[in-house]
């Protein structure tokens, strides 16, 4: 559960204000502004192309040029390094989720290094309670695990890390509902734990019932933004957006 007195003493645990990326020439976001509070799960919705997977990308410094403030846990980040920005305590799980195939799934969780020492990695019992899967499956090569084992495999290794802000990038595409609602436990899990989550997802089912708060992104802008509980009025309006 959230704290509430603490969470008001804290800074934001990620704020962007005025974001600007390019890739190339390529200007994609424009201005886009994003406040998320420690301990919340917000979702970034939004049709193919709109900027959401950029926005996680540029929080981590892989896009080109970036213009404007991002600020993690009140440090200022937008002229930092990628390697330095991991060392606030971020995790990010892109879609292509880059598991080493060579090694096996256990291989694959001892091999991240502790981002922080003042918040220690996600000890292996502890995911193997989180993902049972990934326990049956710990002595199994990289390219021996299904889609599913896989994406859980790339989210459990951040946890690894001591990351306490995942970036998680379209985590449900394509797996099957059974994996589909493990991964949703997990967000829950890790909600009451402390963590702060923001996601990517085109599958409104899947994000609808675990986010405290919702962006919706349009040409590389935010075009809505509203808590959860809002989210029936809202209905109409992300229907004409998103076709939902």
């Amino acid at each position: 559960m959230i704290d509430v007195a603490a969470t008001a003493a804290a800074p934001p645990a990620l704020e962007i204000h005025g974001l600007h990326a390019w890739y190339g020439e390529s200007h994609v976001l424009h201005g886009v502004d994003i406040t998320v509070q420690p301990g919340e799960v917000v979702t970034l919705l939004g049709r193919n192309g709109a900027g959401r997977s950029t926005t996680l990308r540029a929080i981590m410094g892989l896009t080109g040029a970036r213009r404007g403030a991002i600020r993690i846990g009140g440090v200022e980040t937008v002229a930092m390094p990628t390697h330095r920005i991991a060392h606030l305590g971020v995790g990010y799980c892109p879609e292509e989720r880059g598991i080493f195939s060579s090694l096996s799934c256990e291989e694959n969780l001892l091999l991240p290094p502790v981002l922080r020492t003042d918040r220690p990695g996600m000890p292996l019992p502890e995911i193997y309670a989180m993902f049972p899967h990934l326990a049956q499956r710990r002595s199994s090569q990289g390219t021996r695990l299904s889609g599913g084992e896989q994406q859980m495999l790339a989210v459990a290794r951040i946890l690894r890390t001591g990351a306490g802000l995942l970036l998680l990038d379209e985590i449900s595409e394509g797996l099957a509902p059974v994996i589909v609602q493990a991964l949703a436990r997990m967000i829950t899990v890790l909600r009451a734990k402390g963590y702060t989550v923001v996601m990517v997802e085109q599958n409104f089912r899947f994000a609808a019932p675990l986010a405290d708060r919702f962006y919706v992104m349009e040409h590389g802008r935010i075009v809505e933004n509203f808590a959860a509980c809002a989210l029936e009025e809202k209905m109409p309006v992300l229907t004409e957006l998103l076709g939902v």
